[in-house]
């Protein structure tokens, strides 16, 4: 039957992986050299470190920049699989791999019957988009966990479950995979979870100490340069803002007065995307096969948009969730998925290319962040309109009369 024939592999978009990927790979192995600052510092210098600390046994507690939950420890010690390489380029490699992954799980959900190989196009372009940054972070390896999870959630809900409390104690937002698990299916997903972490947080507070330091830190945090509310700061400085700009907490954050109140707007701004995420859960009807992945674009957007901090690694999970929602033809995030791959093009802009721009608050650098949170902001609003008339508001699909008397003929014979 035609309806269930699996699609042919995706030999194009593994092409255009291959060659994307040669080059962000000669870019962070300087190579070629990609315009603005060295992205690769955070794995030469931050990572490189706590890799030493983490070595003996104890988390970073004296380094306010480890700001993440216990199982972060891993992606940072994962160079070591690797001892024939040197920790930096271990680390790319790893990246690498863990970018394969993601591309490898979309492509093959995309054979199946009622998907699309649109997933696996939207990442290869998403990532490619974003530049080297990608391959200098730790956030693709977290991204292939929750594209795992998502993909495994519609059939096995306590594996999705187990992979997203995991997820959860690498970098805490893969928990927002939970969100449209259906009814039927929530309490197994959520209880996995819940489970998952319970027992990796308590292994991980027994073994090292200090593994759940990171809450103090993330508590202290400003309102950095990239967010939403820094576009408050760009502009009061033309007018006379006394405040400053600064390395602090490990990223580059405005100081001075007032910040404390923008940063209590944007926690706000999250408890209320927290509203409206129970508000839906409460309200939807209907959970179809790619609901899963919906909601759990939407609540990604909306804790990205609303965060202190909008660094450009966020936009990789932002990716990778809108290339799960692209594996279903039924989807309704084509538009909000097509103004994430806009956001990650200015992205790349703003950082690295043009960052000094943007820490100066001039013209182009306020631009350029005008642009990308714009963006952002109207792929939120758009994604949680689709998928509150995808799911509450539009009414289920009529049978058409002549199906109706078939059925009723067919029973009466």
């Amino acid at each position: 039957m035609t309806g269930t024939r699996r699609e042919g592999f995706p030999y194009a978009p593994l092409l255009v992986w291959v060659l994307t990927r040669a080059m962000l790979l000669l870019f962070v192995f300087r190579v070629s050299v990609f315009p603005g600052p060295d992205v690769t510092s955070d794995v030469t210098v931050i990572y490189q470190g706590w890799y030493e600390v983490l070595r003996t046994g104890t988390f970073p507690l004296d380094d306010v920049t480890w700001q993440y939950p216990p199982a972060a420890a891993l992606p940072v010690l994962s160079p070591a699989l690797l001892p024939f390489l040197d920790y930096a380029p271990a680390f790319f490699v790893l990246a690498l791999l863990a970018d394969l992954l993601v591309f490898a799980l979309l492509g093959y959900a995309g054979r199946r019957p009622g998907k699309s190989p649109r997933g696996a196009w939207v990442w290869v372009a998403g990532v490619a988009l974003l530049g080297p940054t990608v391959y200098a972070r730790y956030d693709v390896m977290v991204t292939s966990v929750a594209v795992a999870a998502l993909l495994a959630g519609v059939r096995h809900p306590r594996a999705m479950g187990a992979l997203a409390g995991f997820g959860a104690l690498l970098k805490v937002w893969p928990v927002l995979v939970l969100v449209g698990a259906a009814k039927g299916s929530a309490g197994r997903a959520w209880g996995t979870a819940a489970a998952t972490v319970g027992g990796l947080g308590l292994l991980a507070g027994v073994a090292m100490p200090g593994a759940f330091s990171f809450l103090a830190y993330q508590r202290n945090r400003g309102t950095e340069v990239e967010s939403l509310g820094s576009l408050v700061f760009h502009v009061a400085r033309h007018f006379g803002w006394e405040g400053e700009v600064l390395l602090n907490y490990g990223s580059v954050e405005f100081l001075g007065p007032h910040v404390g109140l923008v940063s209590g707007a944007a926690l706000l701004l999250t408890a209320v995307a927290f509203g409206w995420m129970l508000l839906w859960r409460l309200c939807a009807k209907r959970f179809l096969a790619h609901t899963l992945a919906e909601a759990a674009f939407v609540a990604g957007l909306m804790f990205t948009v609303t965060s202190r901090v909008i660094s450009p690694q966020y936009l990789v999970w932002l990716v990778g969730l809108a290339a799960v929602c692209l594996c279903f033809r039924g989807t309704r995030m084509t538009r909000p998925a097509a103004l994430v791959l806009a956001a990650a093009l200015v992205t790349v802009l703003e950082f690295p290319v043009f960052f000094s721009h943007v820490v100066a608050s001039d013209a182009l650098g306020v631009a350029l962040l005008l642009a990308r949170n714009g963006l952002l902001v109207a792929a939120t609003l758009l994604a949680a309109r689709e998928l509150w008339r995808g799911t509450v508001s539009q009414p289920p699909p009529t049978v058409p009369p002549q199906a109706t008397r078939s059925k009723a003929s067919l029973a009466s014979s």
